[in-house]
């Protein structure tokens, strides 16, 4: 892997744990169910965004 793209994936991946971290704190002071919502999407988009990154890299270099 590139150095680009390891910056770009961890970049990402600090996100997935970001919102991986917010979603516990909700649940443990029993948010509401749109912000458990809102962390669950954040965790998905972001394992999404490092598939697409890497993906990308392979296809063309980033």
């Amino acid at each position: 892997m590139t150095t680009r793209l390891r910056n770009a994936v961890t970049l990402v991946v600090i996100g997935i744990i970001c919102w991986a971290i917010a979603g516990v704190i909700a649940l443990a002071v029993n948010a509401d169910a749109k912000i458990l919502w809102t962390c669950v999407s954040g965790v998905v988009l972001g394992l999404l965004g490092v598939r697409y990154t890497v993906r990308r890299e392979r296809r063309s270099g980033l």
